[in-house]
């Protein structure tokens, strides 16, 4: 007989088996889900400008903004089951910068990722990773890094990872609104970057 505990050891690695499988390619009419804070919701630019609305004209498909300015991962995390109730085909995920701006403990934020993953998985529905950059001292003279936990979890997870699109964004002086946020041009950039890296994936 196995334990309770022991199936949920048995369903948590069967979920952490299928991060990469094949998923079929998009249909025009299938949503895409963008799971996020304020660089999801698109702070610092005019409404509209913020690359959820903008990933949508590039690619003609829906694109869910899931963004909310100020979310740590725990409170994306919270919100997640509300937004799949959507039925989105994909979920970009984009979380983690209020965790290191508030300086929340570095287990708690890299827990609360691969809880959104596996909810993710649960329903069937394929998740792209975004790494997100941390803010250094190095960060003042442009040298903007991305929080290693990303990579890692990548690994982990065997989740597929867009990096250093926000760091090289947010190291660029004319394609911010502030320290810490893009402005319109810079979520331009994001959701070209963005769009290229999920036809590369063969997802939409």
């Amino acid at each position: 007989m196995i334990s309770r505990r022991g199936l949920l050891i048995l369903s948590v690695a069967a979920l952490a088996g299928c991060g990469r499988r094949k998923f079929k390619k998009l249909a025009t009419g299938d949503a895409i889900l963008a799971l996020g804070d304020s660089l999801t919701a698109g702070f610092g630019a005019p409404s509209g400008a913020d690359y959820p609305a903008q990933l949508a004209q590039l690619l003609g498909r829906r694109v869910i903004n899931g963004g909310v300015s100020g979310d740590t991962s725990a409170q994306a995390l919270a919100r997640l089951p509300d937004l799949l109730a959507q039925k989105p085909k994909l979920v970009v995920v984009s979380i983690g910068g209020n965790d290191f701006l508030q300086r929340l403990p570095e287990s708690g934020t890299r827990e609360n990722i691969r809880k959104i993953v596996a909810m993710i998985r649960a329903a069937d529905v394929p998740a792209v990773l975004v790494a997100i950059p941390h803010f250094t001292t190095g960060a003042l003279l442009g040298m903007v890094s991305e929080h290693p936990l990303y990579a890692e979890l990548a690994d982990e997870l065997d989740v597929s990872l867009l990096q250093g699109a926000w760091a090289e964004i947010l190291g660029d002086k004319d394609l911010k609104s502030d320290a810490v946020h893009a402005n319109a041009a810079g979520y331009r950039q994001f959701a070209e970057q963005l769009a290229r890296f999920l036809k590369k994936l063969g997802l939409v």
